[in-house]
């Protein structure tokens, strides 16, 4: 489960990064590394997603200062 934790982590924070990039100078670095694929660009949004959606529903289980209440 950990390595799943990670990989999730690790995909929220590259979509957290493209937002960020997106909403500062108008850049899209997933479609800039990925955008000759475009199928794998969708997967790559798909699994950010998911991963948003994996961290949420796990949080209070793995955060060390949300668990102790």
């Amino acid at each position: 489960m950990k390595m799943l934790h990670m990989a999730a982590f690790t995909l929220l924070v590259v979509g957290g990064l493209n937002w960020g990039l997106w909403a500062l100078f108008n850049f899209n670095l997933v479609n800039t590394i990925l955008g000759a694929w475009p199928v794998v660009e969708k997967l790559v949004y798909i699994l950010v997603g998911a991963s948003a959606v994996y961290i949420a529903a796990t949080h209070m289980n793995d955060c060390k200062i949300c668990s102790k209440s």
